[in-house]
């Protein structure tokens, strides 16, 4: 079984950082990791990330073609657990019309 390449799939997608405003919120984060987000990125009620529409401030790029997070090292907890092929990933990846990642 090959083991699936993270990091690429996420920069060649992006779907689930511009699925819903309601999803880059913040949760468990620490006022010091909060702190690290550029306050412009950080929405009006402190309570997540900036979006135009549906889409995260943070993320550079086209979606389901090439993308980067803008604060990658610095991003919410959940940035950091949306995984490749997880339930999250799919349904973002379904609103694009980008076919599922199989894991295994």
């Amino acid at each position: 079984m090959e083991e699936i390449d993270q990091s690429r799939c996420c920069q060649s997608c992006g779907a689930c950082c511009g699925y819903s405003q309601n999803w880059p919120r913040f949760s468990i984060e620490s006022d010091e990791q909060l702190a690290l987000i550029p306050p412009g990125l950080v929405n009006a009620r402190q309570s997540g990330m900036r979006c135009e529409g549906d889409r995260c401030s943070a993320l550079q790029g086209d979606i389901g073609k090439a993308t980067t997070c803008g604060i990658y090292a610095v991003r919410p907890e959940v940035c950091r657990t949306c995984m490749p092929g997880d339930a999250e990933c799919t349904m973002a990846r379904r609103k694009f019309g980008l076919p599922v990642i199989e894991t295994a």
